[in-house]
Parts: structure tokens; C-alpha cells; sequence
């Protein structure tokens, strides 16, 4: 008995709505027209080339005969090529080949192919979707308020082929990876993964950031149903999915969409437009409506067809800028004589837009480096329109400061305190992401200066105070036991580290308390984009390096958290406090359980009718070394 069709695909023929969408740059489903589409007794093909002298595809179906199959072209002047052809099956090989107006003959795999052959082959497969039965149907009604501003997110990053791989060292699979994430994760308290980009790439050593299959989950780890297994899984375990998309760049291989007719289709012909300098790959042309609908097409693929949560859109800066990475002379101004790509701008409020009116539960999560106004504002008051932003500001003044030993830390307080001038501009999202475990950079662990235990307590203490600061969380794989090496994507991580280790499995616990603190907490999620969330006691005290600031859910509950960032115990250190009674010790980064030196509190302490910070009571603390203290008031709501 034949599958069914798809059932997001009513009809794959285009009809002449669809081309009013395709050619308005407002089509956000093509990949339900575009592509290959089996059917009972074959399959429709259909492509974008406007420029080609003729189009025909090959492949397993044909014996590869470029004769046998050749494309007719649309006569209503789109530029799509179609052909219907029998005998296509699931899992048969395909490229269309492509006869420029000089007449080179180009073999191009399909830009909407739903899988590709396993790299380093180049081929499209003819493939299927609708076989597979979601088990998430709890998770998906709940997500709107799970994925809230308002609700708890610590993101878990992973690279799929070096997170863990199974006995022998062979790359992993999708359903494997599903069992071993779900269990992991969950144990951990995060509540999403982020997947670096698994969008098909050819050269693996891009970790996906060179994406030529906008529509396919690369098949290094199995098939799209696969992939679909490891999001339900996960989803059955309460756990989000975001995933890497890449829509600011794409190689230059020949098989991709580089020249994709023999003229700069996708992509800008002018070198200062369409190629991208540091990362030697063609930038896509933003003002072309049909590249818009091919990039709106892809993201909503990924949230219709694999019910991802989060789209995290990678290097938004460059997208931004047209002069990013490059000097005078070497861009073109916009039609005002800016520096701003207006066509961008467009294209990612429209990005924005249709994935909020589509999916209210998602969210899309923008990587801009550079302080561009409103990036997590919604558009219609001018701002681009994502929910959040990575705060790289908070990442690089952080850890430059604890990479300075403690002794000078005095002098750089504050690179410390300086997020929390800006820190409610934006929706922000605080990452420890791959970027800063790589290139020479050396693991989380070895940016922390001292001996070996110092280097712990440090990162305790980073984890701590980050926990504890306005903004979601994200953190690389490896850094929640300490990974001591910088990340390889060729190998999986050191586990073997926790077996036995104080240290590293200490931190892992720390980790793992601090997710789930962090979860039952409302003062530490709640109001993570509201100044009304945080209110300091201390942020001046730069001779001590010690910090203390109140973290508020906005219905009269608290969290003190105090952080001391060197390596001296300090004994009788009065913080002020809005409430009398006793403060419970919640959580201590010295504990002994997570291979501290065990300073501490004794679970909790009295205030005394003392002035201090301000306030009419406070406590009288000792601080542990490289410390940080998470405190409640007895009896208040949680």
C-alpha cells in the first residue's frame, strides 16, 4: 500500500496565489510547492532557475540520463521550472541539472530537498515526512506559557556528533542521542537544548554554520523521521528544542545554491554585497523577494514540520551592518548613504512577524553582537521584532573579569557591574556558548586563574553569579563538569572527568542545583527583562570584590545573593536586608558537595537590628572564598 501524501501539502502544484507570495517576497511555506514531492506513481519536481537555458533532473530513477527527464519552463515569467516523473521513489537520489545561457551545465542538489545524501556525496533524496506520530501533544498546547518571557529558561548547547558517541568512537544517531539527551538533560534541570546548526552542510568542520540544505536535518546522525524522534523525545521529557539557523551566509560549493543558475541568483553580485570576507561564503541578497520567501520558507519549515520551539538566528550583526568586515571602500552605502542593510532589516521584522502570528509559543532568539536599538522590541514600534538577544556585552566584560587573578580584580569591578546599566535595554540572554571554548580560546575551566582548586571555586562562583543575573542562560556543553580541554567537534567530551573527580563532578552538581533553584524560584526568572527583578545592596564595594544584590518575583518574594570574588574567607560581613527574620542559606558554591571548602552560614543566619546598604536590618555573613550565597527569608512565598 502507497503512503499518503503529506498532509501539510494539500496540492504541490503552484497556483497563481502562490506565485503572488513567491513573487512579493511573503511566502513563507514554498517547501510545500518547490522541491520534489512524491505522489502514488512518481513524483512533481519543481525549481527556481529564471536565468537557465533549460533545466532536467537525473538521478537513480533514470540511470543519471541528463535526456530523459527535461523541465518545462512556467510561461507566466516566475523563473520555475516543473516536470512530472514516474517511478520516483522514498529514498531515490536526484539532482537537477541546470544549462546556463552560456552553456555550462551545472548539477545543483535541490534547495528544498528534504534530505540529502550523506556528505561527502552531494545528492538530494526523494523523501517523506508525514510518517511519523507525534507523542508531544502536552508539551505543544503548554508551550505558549513553558517558553513565556516570564518563565524559566537554561539552555543546555549541544553539538550532536561530539556531545557523546557510542562504544568504538562512530558518529552518533539521531535516536540514540534522543534516549541519552532526554535522560542527561532532564537530571541536569535544563529546560531546552540548543542544537548547533544539524541544517545539511557539507564540510563538517563548519559545526552547520555553512548550511546548504535549508530544508533537510543533515544525515550524518539518520533520516528526518530520525530527527523527528529526537524532538519528541525530548519534548515528552519537558524539555524545549532551539535550534542554530543560519540565514546570513551560505558556501560557495558547487552544488549548492552558489550560482545557482549561472548568474548571482541567491546571492549579490557585487563582492561588497555578496561575499562575506571572514568567513570566505556568499551572503544572501535580502532585496530579491524570492530569496525572502525562500528564507521565511525555510525557518517556518523547521517550526511546521519539526516543532521547534526557538529559532536562534545566528550572526544577526552581520546581517545588520553592510560594511561588517570590511574596510572603507570595500562596501556600498544603502540608498541613504548608511551603513545599515535595509533590506535585512525588512526581512527579519517579516521573520519575526510570521513566526510569532504562526506559532505564539515560539520564540526566535537573535545572536547580535553590536548595540543596534530594539533588537527584542516588536515591530510595530520599531524594533526588529525577535523575543531575545545573546548579551555578548555581559559574556565578554564577565569573563575578562574572572580571568583576571583576584588580587587585581578591585580595578576591573566594573566590567562586573556595568551589565546591570544596560541590562533591561533588551530581552537578553546570557551564553557561555561554543564561540568562547574554541580557536585557541581553551575551556571555561582554564580561563579561570589559580591552582586547581581555585580554578573550580572560580567557575562555581561565574555559574553562580550568572544564575543569579537578570536574563535567560545558556551554557555550552562540557562546561557544567569542567571540561579541561577546548572543544573538538572530531571527538566526544571527556566524561571520563566526573568518574572519581570532587571537583568535576562537584561542579555538575552545582550546576545541576542552581538549574533546579533556579526553576522554583520566581525572584530568578519571573522579571528577568524588568528593572523592577533586581535591586542592589552593594554593587560599589570594589576594594572587597564582593557583590550583593536582591533578585524579586514582584509579589513581595526575594532572593539576597551575595558573591565574594576572591580567594579570602571573610568573617562577620554585614549585608543589609529589606526584611527581618531568618535567611535561609539556599545555596552555597563552597559546599563540600560541590568540592568547596565547606565555608559557610550553617544553613542559615538571623538578621540583627542593624543599619546597613541603607536598610534598617542586616545580616552578619561569612563569605565563603570565591563564593557565592543564595539566601531566602524564612516563611516567604516560593
Amino acid at each position: 500500500m502507497k503512503k499518503p501524501l503529506s498532509k501539510t501539502i494539500d496540492d504541490p502544484a503552484l497556483g497563481e496565489q502562490d506565485l503572488h507570495l513567491f513573487r512579493e517576497g511573503t511566502h513563507s511555506r514554498l517547501h510545500q510547492k518547490l522541491g520534489c514531492h512524491l505522489h502514488a506513481t512518481g513524483a512533481r519536481f519543481a525549481v527556481w532557475a529564471p536565468n537557465a537555458r533549460s533545466v532536467s533532473v537525473i538521478g537513480d530513477f533514470n540511470a543519471w540520463n541528463v535526456e530523459a527527464h527535461q523541465a518545462r519552463a512556467r510561461a507566466d515569467g516566475s523563473g520555475i521550472w516543473e516536470l512530472e516523473v514516474g517511478g520516483v521513489e522514498a529514498g531515490h537520489r536526484y539532482k537537477f541539472v541546470v544549462v546556463t545561457q552560456s552553456g555550462e551545465r551545472l548539477e545543483k542538489a535541490d534547495p528544498f530537498a528534504f534530505r540529502a545524501e550523506l556528505a561527502p556525496a552531494t545528492a538530494s533524496v526523494a523523501w517523506r515526512l508525514d510518517d511519523h506520530e507525534w507523542s508531544d501533544r502536552e508539551w505543544m498546547a503548554a508551550r505558549a506559557t513553558t517558553q513565556a518571557l516570564s518563565a524559566p529558561m537554561a539552555v543546555y548547547e549541544v553539538h550532536l556528533g561530539s556531545w557523546r558517541r557510542p562504544e568504538g568512537g562512530e558518529m552518533p544517531d539521531y535516536r540514540t542521542m534522543a534516549r541519552w539527551l532526554a535522560r542527561y538533560v532532564t537530571d541536569l534541570g535544563f529546560t531546552h537544548v540548543e542544537l548547533m546548526p544539524v541544517t545539511e552542510h557539507p564540510f563538517y568542520g563548519s559545526w552547520g554554520y555553512q548550511t546548504t540544505g535549508y530544508f533537510a536535518p543533515t544525515s550524518r546522525y539518520g533520516t528526518p523521521q530520525d530527527f523527528k524522534f529526537l524532538v519528541d523525545t525530548l519534548h515528552q521529557a519537558g524539555i524545549g528544542v532551539i535550534l542554530d539557523w543560519v540565514p546570513s551566509h551560505f558556501p560557495t560549493d558547487a552544488h549548492g545554491l552558489a550560482q545557482f543558475d549561472g548568474t548571482f541568483l541567491y546571492e549579490h553580485a557585487d563582492p561588497r554585497q555578496g561575499f562575506h570576507p571572514e568567513w570566505n561564503s556568499s551572503i544572501f541578497n535580502y532585496g530579491r523577494n524570492e530569496v525572502r520567501s525562500f528564507l521565511l520558507s525555510s525557518a517556518m519549515f523547521w517550526l511546521d514540520e519539526y516543532h521547534i520551539d526557538a529559532l536562534r538566528v545566528d550572526a544577526v550583526a552581520s546581517m545588520l551592518y553592510l560594511d561588517y568586515a570590511r574596510k572603507e571602500g570595500e562596501w556600498i552605502p544603502n540608498v541613504h548613504g548608511g551603513r545599515e542593510n535595509l533590506e535585512a532589516i525588512a526581512f527579519l521584522r517579516a521573520l519575526n512577524e510570521s513566526a510569532y502570528r504562526d506559532h505564539p509559543g515560539v520564540q526566535v532568539i537573535a545572536e547580535e553582537s553590536t548595540a543596534w536599538p530594539m533588537v527584542s522590541r516588536p515591530t510595530y514600534v520599531g524594533g526588529l521584532g525577535f523575543g531575545m538577544k545573546w548579551n555578548m556585552g555581559w559574556m565578554h566584560d564577565t569573563l575578562n573579569y574572572m580571568h583576571e587573578d583576584p588580587i587585581h580584580r578591585k580595578w576591573h569591578h566594573g566590567e562586573l557591574t556595568f551589565s546591570l546599566a544596560y541590562a533591561f535595554n533588551e530581552n537578553f540572554m546570557l551564553p557561555l556558548s561554543h564561540d568562547e571554548v574554541v580557536h585557541g580560546k581553551g575551556s571555561l575551566l582554564d580561563k579561570m586563574p589559580g591552582d586547581d582548586w581555585k580554578k573550580f571555586a572560580n567557575l562555581r562562583l561565574l555559574y553562580g553569579h550568572m544564575w543569579a543575573h537578570p536574563g535567560k542562560k545558556l551554557l555550552f556543553m562540557g562546561g557544567e563538569f569542567g571540561q579541561r580541554r577546548e572543544w573538538n567537534h572530531d571527538r566526544e567530551l571527556d566524561w571520563g572527568l566526573i568518574e572519581g573527580s570532587d571537583a568535576h563532578g562537584g561542579l555538575q552538581r552545582w550546576v545541576a542545583d542552581l538549574n533546579r533553584l533556579y526553576r522554583h524560584e520566581p525572584a530568578l526568572h519571573a522579571l528577568d527583562f524588568d528593572a523592577a527583578g533586581f535591586e542592589w545592596i552593594d554593587g560599589a564595594d570594589a576594594d572587597g570584590s564582593v557583590l550583593s544584590y536582591l533578585r524579586k518575583s514582584g509579589d513581595g518574594d526575594a532572593l539576597l545573593v551575595v558573591a565574594n570574588f576572591t580567594p579570602l574567607p571573610r568573617e562577620n560581613h554585614l549585608v543589609g536586608v529589606p526584611s527581618p527574620g531568618h535567611w535561609r542559606e539556599l545555596l552555597n558554591s563552597d559546599a563540600s558537595a560541590y568540592g568547596g571548602s565547606g565555608v559557610g552560614n550553617h544553613g542559615g543566619v538571623d538578621s540583627v537590628p542593624v543599619s546597613a546598604h541603607g536598610r534598617f536590618h542586616a545580616l552578619n555573613l561569612r563569605l565563603p572564598p570565591l563564593g557565592v550565597l543564595f539566601l531566602k527569608l524564612e516563611g516567604a512565598m516560593s
